[in-house]
């Protein structure tokens, strides 16, 4: 059975990637790494098209990963100093990374701790854990509503356009992958089930749009 990688971290440098496989590999953690560019669906949340480097690791894997780079960001908080630029963030500034650790680094939540103990704030590790596991959630909730994407795919499918077909593919197939390395689909079983259709309209009128301009 062909073992399924999860993306467990995105950079948007090769040598940023290439540091943390590096680490992960040291550990024997098999690491996939690729140049991805953001798919076309990408656009339908607003999100610019943008290189993206993946470090791709087995799902069971995601939990030591963790582990390993929380060591390495605890040695690295010993060198750091006030000049940090977190060192300059409110307590509210620094619970939000707590709350969104997904969007920092390791190094960076937990010297987000680091100054909030040293400030006096209260940390309570069970607390962090519930943080982690609403956060992921929320993620793990659908994209809002894709009315417009799903009319402008309708449309471009009955004129038989290639791109009603890729609309109706992605809105139907997409899938995010979250902090724990699960895989969930993107949007809705509503709007997924319009893009399943969608797919299948472009299927069938692409060719005959084809078949009609061949033949005037």
């Amino acid at each position: 059975m062909k073992e399924t990688y999860s993306v467990f971290r995105k950079y948007p440098t090769l040598l940023q990637a290439k540091e943390l496989e590096n680490v992960l590999n040291q550990n024997n953690i098999e690491t996939l790494l690729t140049d991805n560019i953001a798919p076309v669906d990408a656009s339908f949340s607003g999100n610019t098209l943008l290189n993206e480097y993946e470090i791709k690791i087995l799902p069971e894997d995601f939990e030591k990963a963790e582990i390993i780079l929380e060591k390495e960001a605890e040695n690295l908080i010993q060198q750091v100093d006030s000049s940090h630029y977190l060192f300059d963030f409110t307590d509210d500034e620094l619970y939000e990374i707590l709350i969104k650790s997904d969007e920092w680094s390791e190094f960076d939540y937990k010297l987000a701790q680091n100054i909030l103990i040293q400030r006096g704030k209260p940390i309570d590790l069970d607390l962090l854990k519930n943080f982690k596991k609403q956060r992921i959630e929320s993620l793990a909730k659908p994209e809002s509503n894709q009315k417009n994407w799903i009319i402008a795919g309708y449309i471009l499918a009955f004129l038989g356009g290639f791109l009603g077909i890729i609309i109706g593919y992605s809105l139907w197939t997409s899938k995010k992958s979250l902090p724990n390395g699960q895989t969930v689909f993107s949007y809705n079983e509503h709007d997924r089930s319009h893009g399943k259709i969608i797919f299948y309209i472009g299927l069938i009128t692409l060719p005959l749009y084809i078949l009609i301009k061949f033949l005037i």
